[in-house]
Formats: C-alpha cells, sequence, structure tokens
C-alpha cells in the first residue's frame, strides 16, 4: 500500500472516498479519546454512526407467511449501499446544517448549549472541507 500525506490527513491511496473519511474519522475519534476530549469524540461516533446509516439498505418489512421467508446461514446479510462523494458531501451538509439550526433553537434558552453545537458543527465542516 502507498501512502499520501496532505495536511495532516493519511490517506492510502486507492481507497474510496467514503473508505477514506471513515478511516480519518476513526482516528480523529481515537486521538480525542486519548486526549479525553468527550465532546469531540461524541461528534465523531455521530458522523460515523450517519455514514453507517446512510449505507443501509432498505428494508421490505412485511408479514408474510413463515414458509415463505429466507432461513439459513446469510440469509439476513445485506449489500450495503456505496456512497459517493457527493453523499457523502451531502451526508456532512446536513449534520452541519441540523446542528446550526438547534445552536439557533438554542441560542436565548441555553447559550452554553449553543455553543457546544456550534464547535460540534465546526468540528464537521473541516471534514466537508477535504471533501471538495
Amino acid at each position: 500500500m502507498r501512502w499520501a500525506a496532505r495536511a495532516s490527513v493519511v490517506t492510502v491511496l486507492g481507497m474510496t472516498a467514503i473508505e477514506t473519511v471513515r478511516t480519518r474519522l476513526r482516528t480523529d475519534l481515537r486521538q480525542a479519546m486519548r486526549d479525553r476530549d468527550s465532546d469531540r469524540a461524541c461528534t465523531l461516533r455521530g458522523a460515523l454512526a450517519a455514514l453507517d446509516n446512510a449505507e443501509a439498505v432498505p428494508t421490505d418489512a412485511r408479514a408474510g407467511a413463515i414458509e415463505q421467508a429466507s432461513v439459513g446461514a446469510g440469509s439476513t446479510e445485506a449489500v450495503r449501499r456505496e456512497l459517493g462523494t457527493d453523499d457523502i458531501r451531502a451526508i456532512f451538509q446536513a449534520e452541519i446544517s441540523e446542528r446550526r439550526s438547534a445552536a439557533t433553537d438554542y441560542e436565548s434558552a441555553a447559550p452554553d448549549h449553543a455553543a457546544a453545537l456550534r464547535a460540534e458543527a465546526e468540528t464537521l465542516s473541516a471534514y466537508l472541507s477535504d471533501l471538495v
């Protein structure tokens, strides 16, 4: 494997966009946990969860006869969706706008919580700038 360093981000050449972002998020999550930065760690865990949720395939949940159910090893396995750079960018933009909107709502009632939400949005925007 060949490694390329770019602006404090180490990526493996030949990885897909989702693998690169996920690797960086996990690396930064480990560092946040070492630094005992719980706010940053929580934000990074949320971003990883958002990516995982976006990769999940929709299910056709419907009741039916037992004899029509698929059974056996691997019957519950499904291929996950492949996310492209545009999909990842849209996920991060949605997460950022959600936090900024919530910060605006909390501004008068809980200014400290609003500041924390703005900090989370700034943390996520650093990853968004790498996807451009």
